[in-house]
């Protein structure tokens, strides 16, 4: 698996519909469920079963679950080291758990990044200003041996 691997599979989920707990190309994916299709696609099975979660998750208890899942799955790096096909998490509000992700596409003078977004599906975005500052960590996928 190499990072234009990473970057093509996320390409080719563009256009996806959005669908909350969705994770099938073409048919419906929110963000979780695009990094889930990416990882099937250049990694292998899933680590483990996602369990259900509503639109609010962790919210609530101000609980960092999908960070702690990140951490725990993915390899982390440090938030200036980007490079394509990286994994970034953000925050979207100050105060609020982070909760969305995204794949870095692009790097350099126009850096961009694939989504799934609600009421947009899977895009693909400049990564400006008010995107990169929501950036709260960013990871990679685990290398095989």
């Amino acid at each position: 698996m190499s990072r234009p691997d990473v970057v093509a599979e996320a390409r080719g989920w563009l256009g996806t519909p959005y669908l909350h707990q969705g994770s099938e190309r073409q048919v419906g994916t929110d963000c979780l469920g695009l990094l889930r299709g990416v990882w099937r696609a250049v990694v292998g099975p899933e680590p483990v079963a996602v369990p259900a979660y509503t639109r609010d998750w962790s919210e609530p208890q101000g609980d960092e679950a999908l960070w702690r899942a990140a951490l725990e799955h993915l390899v982390s790096k440090p938030r200036e080291a980007a490079a394509l096909g990286d994994i970034l998490l953000f925050r979207m509000r100050h105060g609020a758990v982070a909760k969305h992700v995204g794949v870095q596409s692009a790097t350099g003078e126009a850096p961009r990044f694939i989504h799934a977004f609600t009421g947009h599906g899977v895009v693909e975005n400049s990564l400006s200003g008010p995107w990169a500052r929501r950036i709260v960590a960013r990871f990679e996928f685990p290398r095989g041996e």
